[in-house]
């Protein structure tokens, strides 16, 4: 199964090798998910709401002119889902979301989940995103980590800023906390379950694959 993807942001050329290499640790057996950079018309990072709409826009520009090339999916490098449509809107190809499938499984195992992100204009988008979905009696929140954009590639800063945030969550019952970040690695042992929505949704596709 070949899956395509897309950055949401313009990368350097070291970053993009980190993230195809990131999603050829994670892919399951028979899974192979091809990342290209965004092009130019995207930012180059996420910190207004109006970045994040650019970004969208770059992202359903991208898709709608990528070739079929045998791709099974097309899932966006980003937890927000950039131009992952709500409903069915019936292309041969189908655009899947990290967030919807990681959600909805959370949801189909009967937990309430919440979320970190770094900033609070990512956190606001992904809590709508949760919302359209129909996923919000769900949803126990967002905890903004206020990190800067550098220590998305910086996994110990990163997983030391979610510890603090996952105490928290666990002192309201919470279980399940999607990382707001498709391009982190996770590595937080916790009470409470850090959700890898890259990781998450790769296994969720390879095994409706082989269903």
């Amino acid at each position: 199964m070949k899956i395509l993807s897309v950055t949401p942001i313009r990368v350097g050329a070291d970053e993009l090798t980190r993230r195809q290499d990131r999603y050829r640790r994670l892919a399951p057996p028979g899974v192979e998910c091809v990342l290209e950079e965004i092009g130019a018309d995207a930012p180059d990072r996420f910190a207004t709401a109006d970045d994040i709409a650019a970004s969208t826009a770059a992202v359903s520009k991208a898709l709608a002119a990528a070739p079929d090339d045998g791709f099974a999916f097309r899932m966006p490098d980003c937890v927000l889902d950039p131009a992952v449509p709500v409903t069915p809107d019936g292309t041969e190809i189908q655009t899947v979301g990290m967030l919807r499938l990681s959600a909805a499984h959370l949801v189909a195992t009967g937990r309430t989940f919440g979320a970190v992100t770094r900033n609070r204009a990512i956190g606001d988008a992904l809590a709508h995103r949760i919302e359209e979905y129909g996923f919000g009696p769900w949803f126990a929140g967002v905890t903004v980590l206020d990190l800067d954009f550098d220590a998305i590639s910086d996994t110990a800063r990163w997983n030391d800023a979610v510890r603090g945030a996952l105490d928290g969550f666990a002192a309201r019952g919470v279980r399940a906390v999607i990382n707001g970040c498709s391009a982190v690695d996770t590595d937080t042992p916790h009470t409470v379950e850090l959700v890898d929505p890259a990781a998450l949704a790769l296994r969720l596709l390879a095994a409706g694959g082989r269903a």
